[in-house]
């Protein structure tokens, strides 16, 4: 079995005595797995650990196939692979560069802001809209209340790195607490909710996904037609009562639900 080190690209790390040591990879050139997916898997790893940072320059094609010692079509496929997932883009006269790696929320009752924020991903939010309106039928039927009954309206914009990520709906049942527009792009609506006394205990939860309308993809810097992540839940406190309704759409090239699946005895 044949395994060939390669030369570093982008950010370095530092070794346990201090010093620079590069970031390397490896490809086993008698395996059955192609050379550019093993590439690929490698830097999708590097930049998810944070060794190829947001802004790491990793060069055109021909300069890193020379620098790797692979060949350049092994290099474009493996770079597209991750053009594709968001992952790395093409900037002309720059050369390929890293963006971001993916989010990956875990299916518990925590806040999107919380997720980001322990990701290291630099969490920053525009408040669209808050305000009061009346509840649809959706609405008073996942909060529990009539139609047409006074609630409170809040619609997110959250962004890292300064690119947008989900765009959020919240309902909440009138005079449940009083949210300033100022603390909402502050920080996230369950840290607001906790401070104000709100203890949330369970929720209930769908996960879906449909393509991008014009509207959509333009809030969300994507194109018409591009795979959105969609989660409604409704979050209940620990007397039973249901306190918010989320409706929220995901760029599906920058996030991802994470699921635990048992085996049932």
């Amino acid at each position: 079995m044949r395994a060939d080190t390669l030369a570093s690209v982008g950010k370095r790390e530092r070794d346990a005595g201090g010093a620079e040591s590069p970031v390397q990879f490896s490809v086993d050139r008698s395996s059955p797995v192609p050379l550019y997916f093993q590439l690929s898997q490698q830097l999708e790893a590097a930049i998810e650990n944070g060794l190829l940072a947001p802004g790491s320059l990793l060069g055109n094609e021909i300069e890193l196939a020379g620098r790797l010692g692979l060949s350049r079509p092994t290099v474009r496929q493996a770079i597209q692979s991750l053009v594709d997932k968001g992952l790395l883009v093409r900037r002309r006269g720059i050369g390929t560069q890293v963006v971001h790696s993916q989010v990956r929320r875990p299916l518990e009752l925590s806040s999107l802001y919380d997720d980001l924020e322990a990701a290291g991903q630099k969490p920053a939010t525009r408040v669209l809209r808050n305000t009061t309106t009346e509840a649809d039928a959706e609405v008073a039927a996942a909060l529990g209340i009539a139609e047409g009954a006074e609630v409170v309206l809040i619609e997110r914009l959250r962004t890292t790195h300064g690119e947008p990520v989900a765009h959020l709906r919240n309902h909440l049942p009138a005079g449940l607490l009083r949210l300033e527009t100022a603390d909402l792009e502050q920080t996230g609506l369950y840290r607001l909710m906790r401070a104000a006394g709100i203890t949330l205990h369970s929720a209930r939860q769908a996960v879906g996904a449909r393509a991008a309308c014009a509207e959509e993809a333009a809030r969300l810097d994507e194109s018409e037609g591009a795979p959105l992540l969609t989660m409604q839940r409704t979050t209940f406190d620990d007397t039973g009562r249901a306190v918010e309704y989320g409706s929220h759409v995901y760029r599906a090239s920058r996030y991802a639900f994470e699921f635990q699946l048992l085996v049932r005895p």
